[in-house]
């Protein structure tokens, strides 16, 4: 039987346009969150979505990358990982709005007390950048058997 043990919620930006904040190369963290499987049973597991909402001035195709890791510094552990390259189209001056949602899994973490982290990023020598507008959540829930 399915026990539920945690869940949690980092929610950085509840509303649109409440930041601005230009992606770039370097992974920025966007949200972190602790759970605690400490008294796991087997088959644990952590599911989480997010949401992250970029926008744009110019029309030109960015591959966006998301990535959530499992820990924190040298030692932490990739999770999930995607990259999507679709147009932000707007006619210059006219900012266009992309609402991006994520949903994923962590299979048989190890039972102790998670820390995780989602980052997002574009790939080096893109002349255009995208914008961090918000909303951004990012929220997970532990269960194990």
């Amino acid at each position: 039987m399915t026990r539920f043990l945690d869940a949690q919620i980092s929610q950085n930006i509840s509303y649109s346009d409440a930041i601005s904040i230009p992606l770039s190369s370097t992974p920025t963290l966007f949200a972190t969150l602790g759970l605690n499987l400490s008294a796991a049973g087997p088959n644990r597991r952590v599911q989480f979505t997010g949401t992250i909402a970029v926008s744009s001035l110019a029309q030109v195709l960015v591959p966006i990358n998301i990535e959530i890791y499992r820990g924190t510094g040298p030692n932490r552990v990739l999770v999930y990982s995607a990259s999507e390259t679709s147009q932000v189209s707007g006619t210059l001056g006219v900012a266009s709005r992309r609402i991006i949602t994520l949903t994923g899994a962590d299979f048989n973490p190890p039972p102790a007390f998670l820390i995780y982290q989602a980052f997002i990023s574009i790939p080096g020598g893109v002349p255009i950048a995208p914008t961090r507008t918000g909303p951004e959540s990012f929220n997970a829930q532990a269960y194990s058997d």
